[in-house]
């Protein structure tokens, strides 16, 4: 899962500089992966969206092209590929390099610990690591050295997800603590109506309920066993910076002010009210950590890593706000 900030990138080719390829001249699932490959690199396109390069999102689109699940890639790669089937193909990877816009936005998906989900342009395109985390630290893996935060998730009865988005960590987070009621919370009218399907694509309407709102207004003081974020953290360079990928997705969604705290802060000085004695705040901030543990040089924050990340998480414990 990439980072919410990239290097800004160069405008690529246009649809008459993308070269022209002739009938029978690509075959194979891996023959138009590295076409796109070499497409993707040719353009300077920006992988920040589930997919962390070149190759990895030129698999991504071929599989989405021909429905199958990103897994299955290896199976099917000498595998021989209809005409119709590379006509597909070769115009999703036409859009994605003249249009700039995310892969996800083209194919309306995108894979969350190996599970879909419907995406488009009315919610940031999710690539959390706090999936991951839950499975880690919170009695969901089977690594003895990850620790775990939670040892028993049949004991979590109550989860709230805010800046939800599409819904994606709130529906990780009900697969993770089964006896959990869940609430999530996004001001955005339209993110909520893509979480709304994804709750829906997973039957989870009975255990997870949307509210539109400003945090923890909407919740009249409700308390939690676990509080799970990962909010708008860009900061001011940041935002004047990002690559054209990422300006398709909603401003509201990246800006975190300034310094890239407003929300975080927000959420730091209101968290404790909402939660239960024993219960914390699992928090993503991407590349905020000195600025946040300047304005709260005394929060025991505890930094939790993943597979792709070094210090862009933290844990606090509802004791210790």
């Amino acid at each position: 899962m990439a980072k919410r900030t990239k290097p800004t990138a160069k405008r690529g080719p246009t649809v008459s500089k993308l070269p022209k390829v002739g009938a029978g001249e690509l075959l194979t699932l891996l023959d138009f992966v590295r076409y796109a490959t070499s497409r993707f690199v040719e353009a300077r396109l920006v992988f920040a969206h589930g997919t962390t390069d070149p190759v990895a999102e030129a698999a991504f689109i071929v599989c989405e092209a021909l429905h199958l699940h990103p897994d299955q890639f290896e199976s099917f790669a000498t595998a021989r590929v209809t005409a119709t089937e590379a006509k597909k193909i070769l115009d999703l990877i036409a859009r994605r390099v003249t249009t700039r816009k995310p892969a996800a936005y083209l194919v309306n998906k995108i894979y969350m610990r190996g599970l879909p989900f419907y995406v488009d342009e009315r919610t940031i395109v999710p690539r959390s690591f706090i999936g991951e985390l839950l499975e880690q630290h919170f009695g969901g893996s089977d690594d003895e050295d990850a620790g775990s935060l939670i040892s028993d998730p049949e004991s979590v009865e109550s989860v709230l997800d805010l800046c939800t988005g599409s819904g994606c960590i709130a529906i990780l987070a009900a697969r993770n603590f089964p006896n959990a009621e869940i609430d999530a919370v996004d001001i955005s009218k339209d993110a909520l109506e893509v979480a709304a399907r994804n709750v829906g694509n997973y039957g989870l309407e009975h255990r997870l309920t949307l509210h539109r709102g400003d945090l923890f207004k909407p919740l009249a003081g409700k308390r939690y066993n676990l509080i799970i974020s990962n909010p708008p953290y860009v900061d001011a360079e940041g935002m004047a910076g990002l690559p054209r990928e990422c300006r398709a997705e909603p401003t509201l969604a990246f800006d975190g002010g300034d310094d890239g705290l407003d929300i975080v802060r927000r959420i730091l000085d209101e968290a404790q009210a909402h939660l239960t004695p024993q219960g914390g705040l699992l928090c993503e901030i991407g590349r905020c950590r000195p600025q946040l543990e300047d304005a709260y040089p005394h929060l025991p924050l505890l930094w939790l890593d993943t597979e792709d990340s070094e210090g862009e998480v933290f844990w606090i414990a509802a004791a210790d706000l």
